[in-house]
């Protein structure tokens, strides 16, 4: 049951990286070879997010940290209000506890793995914080966190940093509760498949739109906590 198990999560996880299943039959040897690696990946992930449960249950039973595996990889999606204060990049001190459990599993659990640290924001207008645009600061926290990291032994060649200010939501805006949701910091472990390089490349493009998007926009409303 197990390596059925395994299987259908290794089809899965291969579809969802690449598009389509089709090359994962293509001959006997291949097949194993794939289902034995994809395997050994999702095993190591469901490990680091194990410990991760464990270390962090209490933000997680407050909701101030998410854990889920995607096609990503996996994705630690943690509320701004634990990591900044409103319309601040600096990390508070109450944040250190939490970001030194994640930095242990990054050199235990996950020590292979390449990390991508991704800032993001709600869609109300920086008026009175000092930063140009919502882009500007969710970069600035995402870079403030990977150099953290950096500080807790994670090494430089494995980490990127990237802002994504209001484009990439996971809740409406038009709700006090759904800005909260999208005022975040996502810390992801990536899946083998993707290379630090690669991922860089597509999520600077996507994170290029959002900054000319952002120059592209006349002020308007007032604005949110950031």
């Amino acid at each position: 049951m197990k390596r059925v198990l395994a299987l259908v999560l290794a089809v899965i996880f291969t579809t969802s990286m690449t598009g389509c299943a089709l090359n994962f039959y293509k001959g006997k040897p291949e097949q194993e070879r794939k289902i034995k690696q994809l395997t050994s990946q999702l095993e190591e992930l469901e490990m680091a997010k194990k410990t991760l449960e464990d270390r962090l249950a209490k933000e997680i039973a407050d909701k101030q940290i998410l854990l889920e595996q995607t096609s990503r990889g996996l994705v630690i999606t943690m509320a701004n209000d634990i990591l900044f204060d409103s319309g601040k990049a600096k990390l508070k001190k109450n944040a250190y506890p939490v970001l030194d459990k994640i930095a242990s599993v990054l050199n235990e659990e996950a020590s292979g793995r390449d990390v991508g640290v991704e800032g993001h924001t709600d869609t109300v207008p920086i008026k009175h914080s000092g930063w140009k645009s919502n882009w500007e600061l969710s970069s600035a926290r995402a870079t403030n966190v990977l150099h953290y990291l950096i500080g807790k032994g994670i090494t430089p060649q494995r980490l990127s940093a990237i802002g994504y200010g209001e484009y990439k939501p996971i809740d409406t805006n038009d709700t006090k509760a759904g800005r909260s949701r999208n005022r975040r910091v996502e810390i992801i472990i990536l899946p083998k498949e993707i290379t630090k390089k690669s991922y860089e490349e597509a999520q600077t493009k996507v994170s290029e739109e959002a900054k000319a998007a952002e120059e592209s926009k006349a002020p308007q409303g007032e604005e949110s906590v950031k």
